[in-house]
């Protein structure tokens, strides 16, 4: 008899589990209320990086003098910009379903929650269906952080999910919350036109990522003409005839046109019946998950932006995947268990940001002694010849062994580039590794070798 295997939420965690326990022989049951593919995924990540992708053809097009080239201002189609996403969407949701149908995966459209550890029922527009289950993956993803103090109605005062994009492009946007997400925003919009302030609520914007990374990015901000709120925390959005405004702790508010809440999510557990399964959730509403991502009852998993682990598609994905392995006991002896410290993530301002491993403050916090080396793109043929010599590539070694433990990057294609350094930290490979590598030149990959030799 076939493992039963039930899946509620069908977002990178939820498809990539779907996708290998049917082809490993599972009876797979996908249960989502929304989109497959995952409402943070396709609602959020996605529109969010086509915008930014829009918005960085315009700056290269603004740029483009520097190249010789007699260029005009490009002007922003809004609605052809609502057109191309929408149909991103539709395309990668549909590629999804395709192969979940191709896998005999059954999916259900609703909303999954449990009566006891084994049964799981679904609210559908056709009434209660009820299934049971060996093995069940939770994967219900997250939402947007909204305040007791912020009275979001979609207009003025948005989330993120109300900005792919607004229904008006904003003349001065006041986003609050100076994270990965935020400062995304803040140059999205620049680019695009608009005036923007951010409230940065500690004394540096990516209060998370190393210094010198972060003073990169605020100086590119301040060269935009972005205002930066430092050591302002937001307590309170008042709407007025011309738009918002945006008090501060310190007495200090910025108005706008427009204010964007970009300060973090919170999970999607409430309503799944997690009490009747037995399965525990932290103070802050995430399921707690051992190594192997079980929860507090064996057969049941958790996974994606729900586990409380890095909120990023790619890990969501990978522990989809290990997931699915274990369920159908293909975890072999070499298995490897998921290091979220060495997951590599990326930032999609300009220029891009991107990480992977030890950061080096938190190496001389610990006091830790590490190699540290460093090349600007400004000493890069391929930089120089595409016009953008921003940015710099640092990795961090051990100084006895030469492996490598991280890197950062900042600079155009950071999030291609730090794939490299990513197969490094993982595998543990050497900086002579890197050096000893033959790459192709003229490209920006050499700035890589070049700082590890």
């Amino acid at each position: 008899m076939s493992v039963r295997f039930v899946i509620v939420g069908g977002g990178p965690a939820g498809n990539t589990a779907a996708t290998v326990a049917a082809r490993l022989g599972a009876e797979v049951t996908l249960i989502e209320r929304d989109v497959v593919g995952g409402a943070a995924h396709l609602w959020d990540c996605i529109p969010s990086k086509a915008m930014i992708a829009t918005a960085g053809a315009m700056g290269f097009i603004d740029r483009s003098g520097g190249m010789g080239l007699d260029n005009t201002r490009a002007r922003l189609d809004i609605d052809v910009l609502k057109a191309r996403i929408r149909e991103i969407e539709a395309r990668l949701e549909s590629n999804v379903v395709q192969l979940l149908q191709s896998q005999g995966v059954r999916m259900v459209k609703g909303t999954g929650t449990f009566v006891s550890p084994n049964r799981v029922v679904v609210n559908t527009l056709n009434g209660p269906q009820e299934f049971e289950a060996d093995a069940v993956l939770i994967s219900t993803g997250s939402r947007p952080r909204i305040p007791d103090w912020a009275s979001v109605d979609g207009e003025r005062v948005l989330t993120t999910r109300h900005a792919y994009p607004p229904a008006e492009l904003p003349e001065h946007l006041v986003v609050i919350g100076s994270g990965v997400t935020g400062v995304e925003f803040v140059h999205m919009f620049s680019s695009l036109g608009s005036q923007v302030t951010l409230i940065v609520s500690r004394q540096q914007v990516l209060p998370q990522k190393d210094p010198e990374v972060a003073a990169a990015l605020e100086a590119e901000l301040l060269n935009r003409g972005v205002r930066l709120l430092k050591g302002a925390r937001a307590t309170a959005i008042d709407r007025t005839p011309e738009g918002v405004v945006v008090r501060c702790d310190d007495g200090r508010s910025a108005a706008g046109s427009h204010a964007l809440l970009a300060i973090g999510s919170i999970p999607n557990s409430d309503g799944l019946g997690l009490d009747l399964a037995g399965v525990k959730v932290d103070d802050y509403g995430f399921v707690t998950i051992d190594h192997h991502c079980v929860t507090s009852v064996p057969h049941i998993y958790a996974a994606g932006d729900l586990s409380g682990k890095l909120p990023l598609s790619s890990v969501a994905s990978m522990q989809g995947r290990k997931i699915a392995e274990r369920v159908m006991g293909q975890q072999t002896r070499g298995h490897r268990h998921l290091d979220y410290d060495k997951a590599a993530s990326a930032i999609f301002t300009e220029p891009e940001i991107a990480d992977v491993g030890l950061a080096e403050a938190d190496a001389f916090a610990e006091g830790r002694k590490i190699r540290v080396t460093k090349v600007p793109f400004s000493a890069s043929a391929k930089a120089l010849i595409n016009d953008d010599p921003r940015g710099f590539v640092k990795i961090l070694s051990d100084p006895a062994t030469g492996v490598v433990l991280g890197g950062s990057i900042v600079g155009t294609q950071a999030a291609e580039l730090i794939s490299i350094i990513a197969v490094a930290v993982t595998n543990g490979l050497r900086v002579n590794d890197i050096v000893d590598s033959l790459l192709v030149h003229p490209s920006l990959a050499e700035a890589l070798a070049e700082a590890a030799e």
